[in-house]
């Protein structure tokens, strides 16, 4: 896992999904690196209590990411999960 300090650039709105243990509120939030507009981002679904938070774009957060891939019919495929964020400003 890595932490990073990120600024938000937007959030979609929170919808429902099924989940083993009945529904699961899921979001995803765009993040952007500091620096300038060349910058990397990164788009992440956010989980639960997670997907319930509002953040708006500029804010800046710390952010643990986990960075993962899987192959699929000889596909490669790379997840970003978002485990914790903290608004710091």
């Amino acid at each position: 896992m890595e932490t990073k300090i990120l600024k938000v650039v937007a959030q979609t709105e929170v919808t429902k999904v099924q989940a083993k243990n009945g529904e699961l509120a899921k979001c995803f939030i765009r993040l952007k690196e500091l620096g300038n507009d060349y910058s990397d981002e990164y788009l992440c679904p956010l989980l639960g209590e997670m997907a319930n938070k509002v953040f708006a774009p500029g804010q800046l957060v710390a952010v643990g990411l986990r960075f993962s891939t899987h192959e699929n019919n000889g596909v490669f495929y790379q997840d970003i999960m978002a485990n914790e964020i903290v608004l710091i400003n």
